[in-house]
């Protein structure tokens, strides 16, 4: 018999444990990959790089973790979180550790590759694990938990990088961040186990085509395409636009670049807090999910006043987009848990990142090359504001209802 997509009634007591394991990994995986963004000021002191070589450094990042959020879905999927997210954690670590070897701009590419391939297996992990432990009804809350990690590995970034590179050099940010990676492992490995749930299935996945061709999956990887493409945008380029354009040292990012993303943690448990809480008064999972998404989507143009405005308050339009994008993102993500069984879980969790990488990857290069050429951050910023919006309405009006689909969209799986 072919499970379902959800599962009926609370899970054990500890069921929260795995949730608290995979939000500090998510913020440990922020936390490195804002190392090389936080850090390039220092960085070019020994190995120049323009603003096109910048954004190919987070090009090379996005493309492979867009590879990887799909390959490291399917791993998941056929290994189970527990090992899967092992192997995914020594391998990022590891890449982290690298980018401090690096004596020139081609080294520094390529651990920045490597770094990507690692961290593309980190929220199909996460989503599994919501979609093991977690009811339906507190998902997108565990969600947002989740979520709000990346605000927790991003708000101790700029702080605690600078206070590194006023005492000991840009190359020990890699190491030491490399080594916080590791110790996490021996946390993961020690504490976590599979959940009652996976160990009552086997069930082989559906092919990946099959999977691709359904319409609200589609819509979400478009809807992440076009979100993403604003998210990375304004994660990787927010200490450069400070240093370029409001003329920051590495003092002032260090005690103001942590603002937005603090309130982007906010905006994650938020998010998934009032989605859950409109299912617990009785919503639909449609209702509840698009709710939320269209009050997310509604205040991203904000971000096309930052250029208009004082620094103090381009610090505040920032907050509320990363809030709000946050919100978002928690709750796209949250979806492939509503709609498809735990079998599919990774690995629709990973087309979905996939979507939202290469759309960040092919922004990013956009953004470099129209810096380079004489566009200001003006244009940057109207594009950024107007992508969300778009999101929303391909998925309120192509993605059709949220819900569990029935066994006419899949194949039965052998058991």
């Amino acid at each position: 018999m072919r499970q379902t997509a959800t599962h009926e009634g609370s899970l054990e007591g500890n069921s929260w444990l795995p949730v608290a394991l995979v939000t500090a990994a998510i913020a440990i995986s922020y936390f490195d990959r804002q190392t090389l963004p936080v850090a390039i000021k220092a960085i070019q002191n020994n190995i120049p790089i323009s603003n096109e070589q910048f954004s190919y450094l987070q090009t090379a990042f996005l493309l492979s973790y867009a590879a990887l959020y799909i390959g490291g879905g399917r791993l998941l999927d056929t290994l189970g979180t527990r090992r899967g997210f092992t192997l995914i954690m020594l391998w990022w670590s590891l890449a982290c550790t690298l980018h401090g070897l690096a004596s020139g701009f081609g080294l520094l590419l390529g651990a920045r590759f490597l770094l990507g391939m690692g961290e593309g297996g980190g929220f199909p992990a996460a989503i599994r694990v919501v979609a093991e432990w977690i009811s339906p009804e507190d998902r997108s809350t565990a969600v947002g938990i989740i979520n709000a990690g990346t605000a927790v590995g991003s708000v101790l970034a700029p702080p605690l990088i600078g206070l590194i590179l006023m005492h000991s050099g840009w190359r020990m940010v890699f190491y030491l961040a490399g080594a916080v990676g590791m110790m996490w492992v021996l946390w993961w490995a020690s504490a976590y186990r599979e959940s009652p749930i996976r160990a009552q299935i086997s069930i082989r996945p559906s092919p990946m085509g099959k999977l691709l061709s359904i319409r609200c999956v589609q819509t979400l990887v478009f809807a992440k395409f076009m979100s993403d493409s604003a998210w990375y945008f304004l994660l990787f380029w927010l200490p450069k636009y400070l240093y370029d354009a409001r003329h920051f040292d590495i003092k002032q990012v260090s005690y103001y670049a942590w603002i937005p993303y603090a309130a982007s943690g906010i905006g994650s448990f938020v998010g998934g807090y009032f989605s859950s809480s409109l299912l617990h008064r009785g919503l639909s999972v449609d209702r509840a999910r698009k709710a939320a998404l269209g009050l997310s989507a509604a205040f991203m143009p904000v971000v096309m006043l930052v250029p208009m405005v004082s620094v103090q308050f381009a610090l505040a339009l920032f907050s509320v987009a990363f809030f709000c994008q946050q919100s978002w993102s928690g709750l796209v993500m949250t979806i492939p848990a509503d709609i498809l069984p735990l079998s599919e879980v990774g690995t629709v969790s990973g087309f979905v990142g996939f979507g939202g990488a290469i759309g960040g990857a092919a922004f990013g290069v956009i953004a470099g090359y129209l810096l380079q050429h004489g566009f200001g951050y003006q244009t940057l910023f109207i594009l950024v504001g107007s992508f969300h919006v778009i999101g929303f309405l391909a998925i309120n009006f192509l993605g059709g209802k949220i819900q569990p689909l029935g066994s006419n969209y899949l194949r039965e799986p052998e058991a």
